[in-house]
């Protein structure tokens, strides 16, 4: 297996993200699938920060423990994780900022020959990075001139100049006869399985890590066909996607664990007035404001249980970012189909991570639900046998459109009486059935490896009996403190034997699971 590694480290405001993702550009034009981690705190200079990129001849979602090339854009990164690197691997540094052992090449002095800014280090760095890896001219050229969102010229002259002034190594990356695929972020791929399911309003407050999904879509209004919407706070923005689906627009609201849980009342209020709205909760650490910027999946029974009173919902947590387009599609079609709030349930790995996109997006389309056909008396909440009413819209002659957020009739009129209670109780939960039934036609449980070994790990985005039959140990790998997955399977029968649980805000390595699952399994 080919497979190789590449960390590229330096402080806040140095432009690391940026570097790493032209060179996951790079090895991706190379033809080999991409895996792209970025790690950084909650600050807006200083701080370390570093992104590992893996490429690899077949899918990869996880990085490694050690890497082939370290990038060292300060000492501190050199410091840090020079312990990785494999025998024979190697570090390509700043010689302008500090010395060590590996390849010096002077980004500091390059970038303000060229008449450069320092933050244009990066590009420097990923000149110095092609020439070591063998990759040439032409094609890292192609790769500044698609990355760069200005100063074009200016970035192909410091990148050519570190190119040139880069050690000549034998370390060398061989192409692939493989077609480049489209590189996304998990984020991304929630907002286009949405917008292909028709969405046409996305409302949010930003906050790490669901951010990311409302500056794409607000990229991308005019391509899409979309509205993006940033209100004062997380209760207007809910409150409005409430508003833009009772007017017949499709909504998707996002956040995270703070700004959800400002969102909860909202969400029994869709609850209440059958309002279709999808929401996206992108995990991170908490209690609090926790770890903003590392990730978790502490969120489960949260998605599951959030708001108050008894009703009925959807919630789907994504794997990888082909499922994340798919499952944002269905999460919006079943909230329109059913009346119901429905989640998107991600964290920040796979929210702010970058894939190798494989989909070819024709896996979604948009679904449309019951509508009014204009004859007779209109009820907003008509009794039905699968309690699904038909839906109208304000501004349809000859129908009063009602929403409300109290217990009411089938007209959508306030009510306190017993009957009127238990039977729209009753009628939300008449949903659940069809529902079920839907859900266990769909290719809901991914099962990778031999499905006959005795030993299965139960992780998110899997499970279920069929999955798991045969199979001698279960065990759970999540990333949280208490092992919410297994809880949760274990409340309909099925046994989790042991536990391998992660909860610092980073996820599992493939070298450090495989060495845990080992320990474990024996």
């Amino acid at each position: 297996m080919k497979d190789y590694s590449v960390l590229v480290g330096g402080q806040a405001g140095d432009g690391i993200r940026q570097a790493g993702s032209l060179v996951a550009r790079m090895l991706a034009r190379l033809g080999y699938h991409i895996y792209f981690w970025d790690d950084y705190p909650s600050l807006i200079r200083g701080g370390h920060n570093f992104s590992i990129i893996r490429a690899a001849d077949r899918r990869v979602e996880a990085y490694r423990d050690e890497i082939d090339i370290l990038v060292c854009l300060n000492e501190e990164t050199a410091e840090k994780h020079k312990g990785q690197l494999k025998p024979g691997g190697l570090l390509i540094y700043d010689s302008d900022v500090f010395k060590t052992e590996g390849c010096g090449v002077g980004f500091t002095g390059i970038v303000k020959e060229c008449g450069g800014k320092p933050v244009m280090r990066n590009i420097a760095a990923l000149g110095a990075v092609a020439k070591t890896l063998g990759v040439d001219w032409p094609m890292l050229k192609t790769v500044v001139e698609a990355g760069a969102r200005k100063a074009t010229e200016l970035n192909l002259k410091i990148a050519k100049t570190a190119y040139e002034s880069a050690c000549d190594t034998e370390f060398h990356i061989e192409p692939l006869p493989n077609e480049p695929l489209p590189l996304v972020q998990g984020n991304e791929a929630i907002a286009l399985g949405a917008a292909r399911a028709g969405l046409n309003l996305y409302v949010a407050y930003p906050m790490t890590p669901a951010s990311s999904v409302l500056h794409f879509l607000a990229a991308h209004e005019e391509e899409l066909g979309l509205v993006t919407y940033h209100p004062e706070n997380e209760i207007a923005a809910v409150i409005t996607a409430i508003g833009g689906a009772y007017a017949g627009a499709r909504t998707m609201v996002g956040s995270s664990g703070g700004g959800f849980a400002l969102m909860t009342e909202g969400l029994s209020l869709c609850a209440q007035s059958e309002a279709p709205v999808v929401f996206v909760l992108s995990q991170r650490p908490g209690p609090s404001t926790g770890v903003p910027t590392y990730t978790t999946q502490g969120d489960l029974f949260f998605a599951l249980h959030a708001g108050h009173g008894e009703f009925p919902r959807f919630v789907v947590a994504p794997g990888d970012p082909d499922q994340a387009f798919r499952l944002a599609g269905l999460a919006m079609n079943t909230a329109w189909k059913y009346q119901i709030p429905a989640l998107v349930l991600t964290d920040k790995n796979l929210s702010e991570s970058t894939y190798c996109f494989e989909s070819k997006g024709d896996e979604v389309a948009r679904e449309e639900g019951l509508r009014f056909d204009g004859k007779g008396e209109y009820k907003r909440y008509l009794k039905t046998p699968d309690g699904v009413s038909p839906l109208a819209f304000p501004g349809l002659v000859g129908a009063v459109v009602k929403g409300t957020s109290y217990e009411h009739d089938e007209y959508g009129i306030t009510s306190e009486e017993p009957e009127a209670i238990t039977g729209m109780h009753d009628k939300r939960f008449a949903k659940l059935p069809g529902l079920a039934q839907e859900v266990d036609g769909m290719d809901a449980v991914a099962v990778f490896g031999d499905a006959k070994a005795p030993v299965a790990l139960l992780t998110w985005g899997s499970g279920l009996t069929r999955a798991l039959e045969g199979t001698g140990k279960v065990i759970g790998v999540e990333n949280n403190a208490t092992g919410l997955l297994s809880k949760l399977v274990s409340c309909h029968g099925i046994k989790v034997d042991e536990k391998i649980l992660r909860y610092d805000g980073r996820p599992f390595t493939v070298d450090g699971l495989r060495k845990r699952v080992e320990e474990v399994a024996k």
